[in-house]
């Protein structure tokens, strides 16, 4: 049975599992001065943005004439640490997303923003933020190597990185499911393109569950955000913004449409609509 009321002292040392172990940089995680740090500079966000936008069409445009560049090693380097970071990111912050659930309920868990606040998710919340700057050299890889560059692949980069950073200043209780979701797809896409610069076969069908579980994030992303809206209409105490639930609603909801184009063009349709969608 769910708790009734999901604001519990974050103090209280119940809404943290036992960790086995905690890293020095959790322990000693400053959660105070990285709150003040990105309250004061979210909006850089845009500036990365915009030097994003016009490094990449810049460098595709720049690539047009000229051969392609291989970049095989330092790409399968790149996408190790990612998928690193990610499987790292994912098992600190697994934990503590089962206790919630178990422990609080599927409502706490959507609209209690504790994970903010306990030292090993609060050091891997910021982390998954901040990584939304340097994952941002993945089209950088593809223009280099004058790879197709489909909408999805950079409105999703852009728009991601500017929800992430604002919905995290305001201490969105949904980013739990939000982050946790994110470092398993990505755990599983990063791993994938691994093995693919290494040059390790791998199944067709690693590639198409790839792209269905972005699916399903998107979905589970789109109802865990509509349900705080609903929870919150309801008079019940809830962690979160009309606005951030708007921009919440409007990208999940388009992120589904792209993912499932892609999807269906990729794996469903026949290979010359396959060929055109890209």
């Amino acid at each position: 049975m769910e708790t009734p009321y999901p604001f519990i002292d974050h103090q209280d040392p119940s809404v943290s599992p036992n960790y086995s172990f905690v890293f020095d940089f959790e322990r000693n995680f400053d959660i105070d001065w990285n709150i003040q740090w990105l309250n004061e500079h979210w909006h850089h966000a845009f500036y990365y943005i915009g030097l994003y936008l016009t490094v990449i069409f810049g460098v595709k445009e720049y690539m047009k004439n000229r051969p392609r560049m291989e970049l095989r090693k330092l790409l399968a380097t790149w996408n190790i640490l990612l998928a690193t970071f990610s499987i790292l990111g994912f098992s600190r912050t697994l934990p503590e997303f089962i206790h919630v659930l178990k422990k609080f309920g599927f409502t706490y868990s959507a609209c209690n923003s504790s994970y903010m606040f306990v030292k090993v998710t609060a050091f891997w919340s910021w982390m998954f933020s901040y990584s939304k700057v340097p994952e941002l050299c993945d089209t950088l890889f593809i223009v280099l190597r004058k790879q197709p560059l489909i909408f999805l692949h950079w409105y999703h980069h852009i728009t991601v990185l500017l929800f992430t950073w604002y919905a995290h200043t305001n201490q969105v209780a949904a980013g739990r499911w939000y982050m946790t979701m994110n470092y398993f797809v990505h755990s599983w896409m990063y791993t994938y393109f691994a093995l693919k610069c290494l040059r390790i076969k791998t199944p067709r069908v690693f590639a198409l569950i790839i792209t269905f579980l972005q699916i399903l994030q998107m979905v589970f992303g789109f109802y865990i955000t509509y349900f705080s809206y609903v929870t919150i209409h309801k008079g019940e105490p809830c962690h979160q913004k009309a606005n951030i639930v708007t921009y919440g609603l409007l990208l999940y909801g388009s992120y589904f449409a792209l993912f499932a184009r892609f999807f269906y063009y990729s794996y469903l349709s026949t290979p010359n609509k396959a060929k055109k969608s890209v």
